[in-house]
């Protein structure tokens, strides 16, 4: 799945925060943000779709996914922890360098997360606290790298005013309770807005860039 931001470049509010969609269905698309290199952030087969209907589509990332881009002829604009650049008006700043442990004995890799506009922190596969303000937290909340207690810690130490989760789709969906039931019951009450996002939901999120 591809979550795809949609911003008025006249007025620069966000129009539609986020729409899931699967990469067929992806048009008119100037940007694309890769963390890392592993299959379910970088699909080679799904980037090849992509650029299919969008060829005008710049991907912004760092080098170890540039090196896996190669292998199709994908070229990218290399982006280092922390360096700020901005597209159409809006900022794309990137957070945070390491992939979260998934086990000892297995090497850590580069991850980039990214706060976009200043407000919308994606930290890819990581609990990455960049200590600014975050308007939307796009959350992950299942994977081999973490226990679902860190993901409610890690949106209680960023205190976003709006949080969403991602990084289940591995889980049917009969099986998202814990998933989904256990951050939105612990976090709603400190002020948290949890906004459920499956494949086809549109979060309405219109704020001024």
């Amino acid at each position: 799945m591809v979550w795809v931001a949609e911003v008025d470049r006249d007025t620069k509010e966000l129009l539609e925060a986020l729409v899931v969609l699967p990469p067929p269905d992806v048009e008119n698309i100037d940007v694309i943000l890769v963390t890392h290199e592993h299959d379910d952030h970088c699909s080679l087969d799904a980037l090849k779709q992509i650029r299919e209907k969008n060829p005008q589509a710049e991907i912004i990332t760092h080098e170890a996914v540039g090196k896996k881009l190669a292998t199709i002829g994908a070229s990218y604009t290399p982006i280092k922890d922390e360096e700020e650049i901005e597209r159409r008006g809006v900022s794309i700043s990137s957070r945070g360098k390491t992939h979260a442990r998934i086990h000892p004995d297995i090497p850590i890799i580069t991850n980039t997360g990214f706060l976009i506009a200043k407000w919308l922190l994606y930290p890819g596969d990581s609990f990455y606290d960049p200590h600014l303000p975050v308007e939307i937290l796009v959350l992950p909340v299942s994977a081999p790298w973490m226990r679902i207690e860190e993901a409610i810690e890690y949106a209680k130490d960023i205190k976003p005013k709006i949080v969403f989760p991602v990084h289940d789709g591995m889980l049917k969906l009969e099986c998202r309770g814990s998933s989904r039931a256990l951050p939105e019951k612990l976090l709603t009450p400190l002020g948290i807005e949890w906004r459920d996002m499956v494949e086809g939901s549109v979060l309405d999120a219109q704020i001024p860039l």
